[in-house]
């Protein structure tokens, strides 16, 4: 099993990329991507999204040290990042485990990429729904 650091590495090394070029398809420094590579550093959410995106992997592949499959759940990438723009960290992680839990439910079937597709875009906009229909009735989040 390969380590964040590695796996950074080796797909940019895979796709012929300097550190200062990933740092700029990511909006990071490059001495962030050189922390990222040591295992001095790993990046905040937002940032593991654009990242993963960058060297064409999953998020999925990059936080789990124990999967080898560059594109492990990566159809599920953009509904996540889609859901941490408009609702943040906590709306990413609704939606990461809205699509994992319902990924359970076609487990062992086979479904094509359109077909899986499809069935995130469904759950991404049910969810942005009821976000939308909450904040209608409850109103907006107040700060502390």
């Amino acid at each position: 099993m390969k380590t964040f650091a590695e796996k950074v590495s080796t797909a940019r090394h895979e796709l012929k990329l300097s550190q200062m070029e990933l740092a700029e398809m990511v909006e990071v420094s490059d001495r962030s991507i050189k922390s990222y590579e040591n295992g001095k550093k790993k990046p905040r959410a937002s940032t593991l999204y654009r990242l993963a995106k960058a060297l064409q992997v999953s998020v999925t592949y990059l936080s789990d040290d124990d999967c080898d499959d560059p594109k492990a759940d990566i159809e599920k990438d953009l509904y996540i990042e889609e859901a941490h723009s408009k609702y943040g960290t906590s709306g990413a992680r609704d939606m990461d485990g809205l699509l994992a839990a319902n990924t359970a439910l076609f487990a062992g079937g086979d479904l094509s990429e359109e077909q899986k597709d499809r069935f995130f875009a469904a759950i991404a906009a049910a969810y942005a729904a009821s976000k939308e229909e909450a904040k209608k009735k409850f109103g907006p989040k107040k700060s502390k």
